[in-house]
């Protein structure tokens, strides 16, 4: 059926290639959906542009459809205008003296052997991905440790008015699988950057990846990966095979045998049945781990994908993130790193640069508030004390435990309290200024509620002292002294309780400051985990005095613990931080990493257990205690029931209790016509048996689960 627009869109553009009632199994690789009433395929950019002007101009929605590796059709009749990029000018390679510039519609694999055929490598390890560049680009496909985006100088299309756009590589986040390119934009064509190559090698790198990519793709038709991968930690399929989807079917659709996250047409599939199919293989693994996937394929019908969110719905989760401290900078970058974890999670997800010391509505309606802000309010408590009077659930510590473990003499004083080794140390005030009589130079002087070393000064002699006083008085009227320790700088981060593996810090200077965190390089600042330098019983020795300062301290959810391990193999505690960073150079994630932890499984883990505390009360119940930090590995896999067995046993069990039941009701009712009182006893019996019918409403529930 044509659309109502036909007649005076070929009339517009005469030229234009157009195909009506277009099946889904000839333009997409799942074969799911009816018919396509309309698409058009442009010639090149100007009668793209062209058509795009026109259909914004009488509000006419379009629909892009690229190589159909990813794309879902519909059921019922699509009302947008599909547009397809395959004509030649859309698929052809230019060389420059640098770059390359390849059109939006080639696929991948051709794009590889083009441009090894022009002297170019590095993008053949992407040769096994069978899509266009334009879907590639749009989700930053990648493979064998490299991604698209990696290769990209600048992105050509069109917005869906008709103007034309580009952008440059900086203007673009490259996230994992995702970009912020924007949804109202057409790509036609990137110019890459891609290192030289031998043309034999680079060819012979590419069959190698295209045969690999065969022996490991299932066959079938299908739309490739269903669902984004949480992390490389927790890969989609594996999670999915772990609730025991594998070879599970829905209608004409069923979960491949060799891969869970493939869904394989096997017999005319529907968009309805695999829109359910998706949703029994969400609610599973939410319930089971606790991650929400999320598609990775799209929808031509925009109502199945929110369908398909409505349920199970995620935790909303409010991140703190800014403040007015000095680690303002870094707190935004901790926010968002924390905020991306979630959203990989599928947790909803709104960011927050909070810089008043208040309750926001964003707070109030979130199920959890997730505070990363460093410094300032946000770590001393204060924010905390806000979110506990307002009944509010956040992660981490609450107000007490921060305000202690961000105020240095405190924390000096609490391990003085618990036995903990710690340097020897004084308080010095504007009033009492002198240096310290029983310590010896040189001393660390610290202004007591900074973070991220800011307000830290190393001191080597006397005449240092007074100019380096009068810059830390300028901070705050109290300063930590404490005598300078010598030795290995080891971290120890505690997450959930548990104590997770320490990380040895070697810094370009030998003193881990802000510059050797945030402004050298990765590389100039070395991390180890597991500490190189250190026997096995004194980082043992490390890891339990941080968990008895984790404990003595009262906090929860997440700490880090410094200390530094002098030649002696003692371990002298330098402080803790409650809101550590989490950037890319930050070591919490690090540790986590080492003990198969993802970031996204800390954050969702953290972010359950601020939900099941006493406080408001949570309108998206948390899932239950077999949430765990991170999917077990190992994990027996556990299968569905058979719908098929589980209806047979049903029946085959009702007919037993029916053969069972009739003998003893005509006897029972013989003997109580004849007078016999054992007839009664009979009847009674009998129609207890067909009164049985409450074990299938048992088997009801196992058949839904």
């Amino acid at each position: 059926m044509k659309p109502y627009y036909f007649d005076e869109l070929q009339a517009a553009f005469p030229q234009l290639a157009l195909r009506n009632d277009l099946s889904y199994r000839e333009i997409t690789t799942l074969g799911v959906g009816d018919t396509l009433p309309l698409l058009a395929e442009p010639r090149d950019d100007r009668e793209l542009g062209a058509l795009l002007e026109w259909t914004h101009s009488r509000s006419i929605p379009i629909l892009v459809i690229g190589g159909g590796t990813n794309l879902v059709g519909s059921d019922a009749p699509c009302p947008a205008l599909g547009i397809r990029l395959s004509q030649p000018m859309f698929s052809e390679v230019k060389a420059g003296r640098s770059h390359l510039t390849a059109g939006a519609f080639l696929r991948l694999p051709k794009l590889a052997s083009s441009a090894a055929e022009l002297g170019y490598g590095g993008i053949a390890r992407l040769a096994g991905i069978p899509g266009t560049l334009g879907g590639a680009l749009r989700m930053n496909a990648g493979a064998n440790g490299a991604a698209i985006g990696d290769f990209v100088l600048q992105l050509c299309g069109f917005r869906f008015d008709g103007t034309p756009w580009t952008a440059e590589k900086e203007e673009i986040h490259w996230g994992y699988r995702q970009t912020n390119i924007p949804e109202d934009v057409i790509l036609t064509a990137a110019i890459l950057t891609l290192p030289r190559g031998d043309r034999e090698s680079v060819e012979a790198e590419i069959r190698r990846e295209l045969e690999a990519r065969r022996s490991r793709e299932p066959g079938g038709r299908s739309a490739g990966c269903t669902f984004r991968n949480i992390s490389e930690f927790e890969p989609a399929g594996r999670l999915i095979e772990q609730c025991g989807f594998k070879e599970y079917r829905v209608g004409g659709l069923e979960v491949s045998a060799a891969h869970a996250n493939y869904v394989v047409n096997v017999d005319s599939g529907t968009e309805r049945d695999y829109l359910e199919l998706l949703r029994e293989i969400r609610t599973a693994v939410a319930e089971k781990f606790g991650f929400y996937l999320r598609p990775e394929v799209k929808f031509v019908n925009p109502s199945t994908l929110e369908t398909l969110l409505a349920a199970p719905v995620p935790p909303k989760v409010n991140v703190l993130e800014g403040g007015t401290s000095r680690e303002r900078e870094i707190s935004l970058k901790s926010g968002a790193a924390v905020a991306q974890a979630l959203r990989n999670a599928g947790f909803d997800v709104t960011e927050t640069d909070l810089q008043k010391c208040c309750v926001t509505p964003e707070m109030r309606e979130a199920d959890v508030v997730y505070p990363v802000l460093h410094g300032g309010f946000g770590e001393d408590g204060r924010i905390q004390r806000e979110m506990e009077d307002a009944g509010l659930k956040f992660v981490g510590s609450g107000s007490a435990a921060c305000l202690l473990v961000m105020d240095k003499i405190a924390t000096k004083r609490l391990a003085d309290q618990l036995g903990l080794p710690t340097a020897k140390w004084h308080v010095v005030t504007p009033e009492s200024r002198d240096f310290p009589a029983d310590l010896k130079l040189p001393v660390i002087l610290k202004v007591p509620k900074e973070g991220s070393t800011f307000g830290i000064v190393r001191v080597t002699s006397r005449e240092e002292w007074e100019k380096a006083l009068e810059e830390e008085f300028q901070m705050a009227d109290e300063i930590l002294v404490e005598e300078y320790l010598s030795g290995i700088e080891i971290t120890v981060p505690i997450v959930g309780g548990t104590v997770l593996p320490p990380i040895e810090i070697r810094s370009p200077h030998g003193f881990y400051d802000y510059d050797a965190k945030y402004v050298y390089q990765q590389g100039h600042t070395e991390y180890f985990c597991p500490v190189q330098s250190l026997a096995e019983p004194v980082v043992r020795r490390a890891m339990e005095l941080s968990k008895k300062f984790y404990l003595g301290a009262c906090c929860r959810d997440i700490l880090r613990v410094d200390f530094i391990v002098t030649p002696d193999g003692t371990p002298w505690l330098l402080e803790g931080n409650a809101i550590p960073g989490c950037t890319a150079t930050s070591l919490v994630p690090k540790s986590a990493r080492q003990a198969g932890i993802s970031f996204e499984a800390m954050t969702a883990s953290l972010t359950y257990a601020a939900m099941k505390r006493p406080g408001k009360q949570c309108a998206v119940p948390a899932p239950a205690e077999k949430v765990a930090a991170a999917p077990a590995t190992g994990e027996t896999s556990v299968r569905r029931p058979n719908r098929l067995l589980l209806k047979l046993s049903r029946w085959l069990f009702r007919l037993g209790l029916l053969f069972s039941a009739l003998p003893l009701l005509l006897v029972g009712s013989v003997a109580v016509r004849e007078g016999e009182p054992e007839g009664f006893i009979l009847l009674v019996s009998g129609f207890f048996i067909l009164g049985a019918e409450w074990i299938f409403n048992w088997f009801n529930k196992l058949e839904k689960l």
